[in-house]
């Protein structure tokens, strides 16, 4: 690479990194407007509607659903907004907090999730809340894992939505569950294990190997 070009190079880095920071200074002064202005909470509503409604979609599996739980999500954030201390980057973790303890509360009772795993197994993933993109093939194929999911604990659940479908690291997700990254760690690999377990039962089941 040439002087010139790596110099060029070099150039595009820093002004991308300072676009980002200057994104980020932009929302931290943003957040503070939102504590008392309508407006500009309605523009944090728009940065963040799409990955908290994807985020629900995700553990919900039913797209009607996940948009009344986004409502209340945000319905909260907008209550709590006052009592959030940090910067941009905390406050997407912060409202993934208040997501998983909505959908937690939302699939608390046992008729809720059995309600959930029916509408899937009659849907047969027809519904494609998990990823837009997915083809319907896809949806088949993962029509055992979502009725898997359903079946363990909503803590076990958010984590394995958040690590897996979000790619959000461990101690990010420690942040959003109030907790340590070893704590973390140790519960994703137990709800990965009971996982495991539930999808061997369904294989047993229909007599797949």
């Amino acid at each position: 690479m040439t002087a010139a070009a790596n110099k060029k190079l070099t150039m595009k880095t820093m002004n991308l990194q300072n676009s980002d920071a200057d994104q980020d200074q932009d929302q931290d002064t943003l957040i503070k407007e939102a504590c008392s202005d309508s407006a500009a909470f309605a523009q944090l509503y728009r940065l963040h509607y799409d990955n908290v409604f994807r985020y629900c979609a995700r553990r919900l599996f039913n797209r009607h659903t996940a948009e009344d739980v986004t409502s209340i999500v945000f319905f909260k954030a907008m209550r709590m907004l006052s009592s959030f201390k940090g910067n941009s980057r905390d406050f997407r973790n912060w409202l993934y907090r208040i997501a998983t303890n909505a959908v937690n509360d939302h699939l608390r009772t046992a008729k809720r999730r059995a309600d959930a795993i029916r509408d899937i197994a009659l849907t047969h993933g027809g519904d494609h809340t998990l990823d837009a993109e997915s083809t319907c093939e896809l949806q088949e194929e993962l029509l055992p894992v979502k009725q898997a999911l359903l079946t363990l604990k909503p803590k076990q659940q958010s984590v394995i939505t958040l690590r897996f479908f979000e790619k959000l690291k461990l101690n990010e997700i420690a942040e959003i569950l109030g907790q340590n990254p070893a704590t973390t760690r140790s519960q994703l690999s137990r709800a990965l294990s009971s996982l495991r377990k539930q999808l061997r039962a369904t294989a047993d089941q229909h007599g797949e190997v």
